[in-house]
């Protein structure tokens, strides 16, 4: 079916939800949130452009998929459809508005176009036609009903995926997939998701954010951001856990900022969100899942076992979810010092309790023998933590080690007292000593440091 027959197969008028009551944030559509014009009057201005442009010169500029290029070949027809048509009885501003309704409902992603170019917007989830909410600087905003029909969603889906090689259909109800800039899209349509077809995406910055930015912006202290980076540079194996949203792939690429430049990185994810442009000696691997037809899917599993081969001096992988935990653990163990990896946790204790079960797929092993992998394997658990406002906090550093009797032991580095946001260095980790006597630290750095650090109990 063509575009505008498929646009024209879109429901009824476009009306408002009623208010929508959210965990963060009341309902708030702000004067700044982009009206849309009526739907008769855009699709009969799209049909009149495209006869006059051509429906195959449309579907080349659709097809090349850069938006901003997409509008600069359409606009002049489009404005010149607009300025003769004697039955558009609107204002010079609802011209305006319909010209760039059109192009984005053709060249991007209609109504869901101008939150994808908001800077300030970090993540889009549609929940069927009647509600669509946003988060803006960490606070959910709920937009209510964008979209006239299933039909136009469904539309839409079939826009980001299929330049993709991918399909969602009711052989294949879910997709996950990267778009070209970086973006992160799950889809998911009926009967999977019962109240209509859902779409997340969530958007990644291509700043990186430093460890020195990250203090800027309150989210560590200088003194935690400085261990931080002494535990980095010394090759500790870290893990950063926290909740959905956290800010853990953000902490995990500026701690990847404090690796040496003459080390060779190789970074392993499902989908690639880790920016690693600054280092001159990093390659960056992608997970894929398999083909329409079945075939040709790749795994963090199969990724990591390829990676050892590629003469690494640190492994990160994105995110352990499955057996590929055993082969992160191997790989720490094993020569791969200095390490980095991201989990799902919600404490120090639950990330080991995580490891456990999640390395029990890979092998067939006692969770008491797992959990000696992980005290041989891991050095530390940094958490990120993000409060009901919004705000993302790096809070606890937790060290890990064999605990006398076997099994891990956890011993808390840097406390957080989320009440005053507060950091405290609960004690001294032992590393920090051992790097200044083998002269990987620099001692008078070190002086600074501790002198910099509000101590609640003597050091080790």
């Amino acid at each position: 079916m063509s575009l505008l027959r498929r646009m024209e197969a879109v429901g009824e008028e476009r009306s408002t939800a009623p208010g929508v009551s959210v965990h963060v944030v009341a309902r708030d559509v702000v004067a700044s949130e982009r009206a849309s014009s009526p739907r008769p009057e855009r699709v009969r201005i799209m049909r009149l452009m495209m006869d006059r442009v051509g429906f195959s010169e449309v579907a080349r500029i659709v097809k090349a998929g850069d938006v901003d290029r997409g509008r600069l070949e359409l606009r002049p027809a489009l404005e010149a459809v607009v300025n003769a048509d004697e039955r558009l009885d609107v204002t010079m501003d609802e011209r305006e508005q319909i010209i760039a309704d059109v192009l984005d409902d053709v060249v991007g992603l209609g109504p869901l176009q101008p939150y994808l170019e908001d800077d300030a917007v970090t993540e889009i989830m549609v929940n069927g036609r009647d509600h669509t909410f946003i988060e803006r600087r960490g606070t959910l905003v709920a937009l209510g009903r964008l979209f006239e029909s299933e039909e136009q969603i469904r539309v839409l889906l079939d826009r980001i995926i299929s330049p993709l090689g991918r399909r969602v259909d009711e052989r294949s109800p879910m997709v996950n997939a990267r778009l070209p800039n970086g973006y992160r899209v799950n889809a998911v349509i009926p009967p999977i998701a019962i109240d209509g077809p859902t779409l997340t995406i969530r958007k990644f910055s291509d700043r990186i954010s430093a460890l020195d930015h990250l203090v800027r912006l309150g989210s560590l202290p200088a003194w935690y951001a400085q261990l931080l980076s002494f535990a980095v540079r010394v090759r500790q194996d870290l893990a950063v856990a926290g909740g959905t949203g956290s800010g853990k792939t953000t902490l995990l690429n500026a701690l990847s900022c404090e690796i040496p430049h003459g080390e060779r990185i190789v970074t392993i994810e499902d989908s690639a969100e880790l920016k690693f442009t600054h280092h001159p000696h990093a390659v960056r691997l992608e997970a894929r899942e398999a083909s329409i037809e079945g075939e040709g899917a790749v795994s963090i599993h199969d990724l990591l076992v390829n990676a050892l081969r590629m003469r690494p001096d640190r492994i990160v992988v994105g995110e352990v979810r499955n057996r590929e935990a055993i082969d992160m653990l191997e790989a720490m163990s094993t020569g791969h010092d200095g390490s980095l990896t991201t989990l799902h946790a919600g404490s120090a204790q639950e990330a080991v309790v995580r490891l456990t079960l999640l390395a029990r797929y890979g092998i067939d092993l006692s969770s008491d023998l797992i959990e000696e992998q992980i005290a041989m394997a891991l050095d530390g658990i940094v958490m990120s933590v993000r409060t009901p406002d919004g705000r993302r906090f790096v809070s606890t550093y937790t060290g890990v080690s064999r605990a006398p009797d076997g099994g891990v032991r956890l011993t808390e580095y840097v406390s957080y007292d989320a009440a005053s946001r507060s950091w405290t260095l609960a004690r001294e980790p032992e590393f920090i000593e051992e790097a200044v006597r083998s002269e990987a630290l620099d001692r008078e750095e070190v002086a600074l440091w501790r002198q910099s650090c509000p101590c609640s109990s003597g050091r080790s």
